[in-house]
Order: C-alpha cells, then structure tokens, then sequence
C-alpha cells in the first residue's frame, strides 16, 4: 500500500493562490469554502546599522489542504463510517453518509474538512482522487505556476527532499497523526519565530 502525500518548496511560493483556485474550480466550491488554502506567515525585529535602526523583516507563504494523515484523527470520530482511506493513503469522505455532525471538523487539527450549511455534510481535499487513479496530477500540482508543489508516494518525496520536514508554525504539532505533507522551509524563516499575516478566503 502506498501512501501519497504533498511537498511545498516555500521558497519557491509566491503566493499567487493560483493552487487554491484550481481546487476550488475542480470542486465546484462556493466563495468562502476552500480545501486548499494559502497562508501568509511573517516576522521580524530591528537591527541596529550605525546609529540607525533598521527593520530586519520576513515573509512567505505556506500553502495547505488535508494532509492525509497516515493515522488521520478525523476517521475513527466519524459516526457512521463516511470517511475511508484508500489504497493510496487518500483519506476520502463520502458525502452520502455523511450526517453533518461536524465531528471530524473538530478533531481536524488543520482545518482540512469544511462544513456546507446548504446541503448539511462536510467534504475535503481527496487529492483529485478521480485525476490521480486516471494517471493525472492533483489541480493545485498542475496549476502551480513556479511549479513549487510535488506530489506522489510519501516515502519517494522524503528521499528526494531529505531536508523537507512538516512545518510546525503556523500548523498545529503534528502530535501522532503523521501528516504526509513536506515543506522546504523558507531560507529566511529557519530558526524564526512566525505569526500569521493573512489567512484570506476567497
């Protein structure tokens, strides 16, 4: 059994959210819910050249959806089995049994499911599961225009980005649910204490 996940090169982000349209184009998604998101993170302090006090700043983003967790804390909440991982490590909702009981919203330390008022259920990123079994890529992957997203087994994107980890700021401690998402972290953020800027919905 395989497990798929996602790398992000934040130095290579931009912050165009082009990865969060294309999510929400292929899901069919209204304003306001969003399975992929982009957040702006900064920080910073003053130095002192001279007699002069400069501000020594930084910035970046980090873009985020489900991270299909290998022990993912929202399947074992779900009151009537709706949530299901496949073959490929893709933790996928099915909206047809779902009762809208907001459950695995609350156990979701990263905010991955989103509740729709209208029809009562919560859906999520299923990595373009019906793209990705047809031998596509994930939209947020194609639509990437500095093509600083990858995606595929987990274990092949930790050889190949060996100093890739799991961001901890601004996502919540992993704790034991094994996020499968890999960042490079921004060069100008290591060792640097961020806040969330920007956390906009579109």
């Amino acid at each position: 059994m395989a497990q798929y996940g996602f790398y992000v090169d934040l130095n290579a982000c931009i912050g165009c959210k082009a990865c969060q349209m294309a999510c929400k184009d292929r899901a069919g998604n209204e304003p306001g819910a969003n399975w992929r998101r982009v957040i702006e993170v900064g920080g910073g302090d003053w130095r002192q050249v001279g007699k002069a006090w400069v501000p020594n700043v930084f910035a970046y983003f980090v873009p985020t959806a489900c991270h299909h967790c290998s022990n993912p804390p929202c399947l074992p909440v779900c009151p009537t089995a709706a949530i299901e991982k496949d073959d490929n490590g893709i933790v996928k909702i099915n909206v047809d049994q779902c009762i809208g009981c907001h459950y695995c919203e609350w156990a979701c330390l990263w905010g991955a499911p989103v509740y729709y008022e209208e029809r009562g259920v919560v859906d999520k990123c299923d990595f373009c599961k019906n793209i990705v079994d047809a031998g596509g890529s994930p939209a947020c992957v194609e639509a990437c225009p500095m093509r600083a997203m990858e995606w595929g087994d987990i274990e092949e994107l930790r050889a190949k980005h060996p100093d890739a980890i799991f961001m901890v700021t601004p996502l919540a401690d992993p704790q034991d649910f094994e996020p499968n998402s890999l960042y490079a972290q921004h060069v100008s953020a290591k060792d640097r204490v961020g806040v969330i800027l920007n956390q906009e919905e579109i």
